[in-house]
């Protein structure tokens, strides 16, 4: 049997940790396989109760609502996908290689079911990080919702990347928005290559587009990083600011 993960997030996220029973666990699994069905538009608590042959009233002990739910599924997947690229840079000097690791394992680890986690198949939850994401911050609540730290997974991961980046151009000066460019690069221009294919260069072919997205992430980093327009000193280049 797999050594089972549980990833440390958010408690606001919750009304009680849905990891840590196996109803709870359900809960995930099958959420996140019907919104990949449906829609989470059409998905409802209701819907979900009669999947897993439990009541309407359980799911509602795990969350307060379907928007803190998909809050979870999504800090769950930041969460899982910085715990890859910590494993696999953990022992890497080279600043480079480390960005070139990063930046392949956020786009392979996203196409793979991780075994350890057997109530979450990662490359469903993928796709509805892809197609559902920006409901979970473009929303009327979403300040409020940032100061309750509902987010932090997404922005710890960047600034992850913003890290690697600083330590490979000191004076770079967008390296947070480098950094929340390419995380949002890697799951937009692939929808985009499947439903609006004239704003990508990535060709959709059988749902396989991972090594023409760990290109265009790769070309696009290193290009910005290595052009001689950054490396010019600049005297007052500001200090990383807190995450907000």
């Amino acid at each position: 049997m797999a050594v089972a993960i549980k990833m440390k997030l958010n408690e606001k996220l919750y009304l009680r940790d849905p990891q840590e029973t196996k109803l709870g666990r359900k809960i995930i699994q099958f959420s996140i396989l019907m919104i990949d069905e449906i829609g989470f538009e059409d998905f409802t608590f209701k819907k979900l109760a009669e999947r897993i042959e439990s009541t309407e009233a359980s799911v509602y002990r795990y969350f307060e609502n379907k928007h803190r739910l998909l809050l979870f599924l999504l800090s769950w997947y930041w969460e899982w996908i910085k715990y890859c690229i910590d494993t696999k840079i953990l022992n890497i000097d080279d600043p480079k290689r480390k960005l070139k690791i990063a930046l392949e394992t956020l786009v392979e680890a996203a196409h793979r079911d991780d075994p350890s986690t057997e109530h979450v198949d990662e490359a469903v939850l993928h796709r509805i990080v892809i197609a559902e994401s920006a409901k979970g911050y473009y929303t009327k609540q979403v300040d409020k919702e940032n100061q309750q730290g509902l987010f932090l997974t997404y922005k710890t991961l960047s600034l992850t990347l913003s890290s690697i980046i600083l330590e490979i151009n000191p004076k770079f000066p967008h390296p947070r928005s480098l950094a929340s460019t390419l995380l949002e690069m890697a799951k937009s221009h692939i929808y985009f290559s499947e439903h609006l294919p004239s704003l990508t260069d990535i060709v959709f072919k059988d749902g396989n587009s991972e090594s023409q997205v760990q290109k265009l992430l790769l070309d696009f980093a290193f290009g910005l990083l290595e052009s001689s327009h950054f490396t010019i000193a600049e005297e007052n280049i500001q200090s990383a600011a807190p995450l907000a």
